[in-house]
């Protein structure tokens, strides 16, 4: 039997294509569908931003409390749906064994890892347009400079909160994943200083938190928006936890139950 021409195969990428935009879609309505991921992915930052910014009652230094509060803000988005909402979605998605049964479907496991890269970047795309819009319109906000740099930074800071999401989802049971990305949230809020300022923190603490994801996205946005340029320092700081946090997921995570 002759071998068909090249120009009658099926090309395959097109399908592989289709499949991660269609699970994109998917996980994103998952990340939306349910009261508990709207109120950390939306409700939560935005509460922070207009209550704290009309409501002066934390020590933000010298700075406006709006202009002090929007890279924290922006980077408690990311850290929440990065790592709280992706974590705690594939943790209960491999308890139930969603991810053991891809290897029965076309789609593969590398692109099922780039859906959900796709759709934590949508919601924040809409997230950030959000906190944004409020800040600029209701609280009288101006960006000092950054409006290419910060939307960079913010893609960095999702990247690397992802990762740790999914390695906390791949390694740990849903129940204590579930735990820990909760609990590692309220850490990071309280020691990042996103919403007062680092200074009012035992040193150790301050410094502890700067060198946390969380953080160091904040300190490099500040920079960012303040039209200082980039800050190379606390971007390091993303780009190592992100990298370490792919390496270790790229060896533990584990599909099965």
């Amino acid at each position: 039997m002759s071998r068909p021409a090249a120009d009658t195969e099926v090309p395959r990428t097109t399908p592989v294509v289709r499949a991660t935009l269609a699970q994109a879609v998917m996980e994103l309505r998952l990340l939306v569908r349910s009261g508990e991921s709207l109120l950390v992915t939306l409700g939560i930052p935005l509460g922070v931003l207009v209550f704290f910014s009309v409501v002066d009652v934390l020590p933000t230094g010298d700075e406006a409390p709006v202009t002090f509060l929007v890279p924290g803000v922006l980077a408690i988005s990311v850290v929440a749906t990065g790592l709280v909402a992706v974590a705690i979605q594939t943790a209960f998605e491999r308890k139930y064994a969603v991810l053991k049964r891809l290897g029965g479907t076309p789609l593969t496991r590398g692109a099922f890892l780039v859906a959900k890269g796709l759709s934590v970047a949508a919601l924040l795309l809409v997230q950030t347009g959000l906190v944004v819009l409020v800040a600029v319109v209701g609280l009288g906000w101006r960006p000092g400079g950054g409006v290419l740099l910060a939307p960079l930074l913010v893609l960095l800071g999702a990247l690397t909160a992802t990762a740790l999401g999914l390695l906390l989802a791949g390694t740990l049971r849903a129940e204590a994943t579930l735990a820990a990305s909760n609990g590692l949230f309220l850490v990071l809020l309280v020691i990042s200083g996103v919403t007062f300022e680092a200074e009012a923190l035992p040193d150790l603490l301050a410094a502890l938190g700067a060198l946390l994801p969380m953080g160091a996205l904040r300190t490099a946005l500040d920079v960012a928006l303040s039209g200082e340029g980039l800050a190379v320092q606390p971007t390091l700081v993303l780009v190592g936890w992100g990298l370490a946090a792919i390496v270790v997921g790229s060896r533990r995570f584990r599909w099965e139950p």
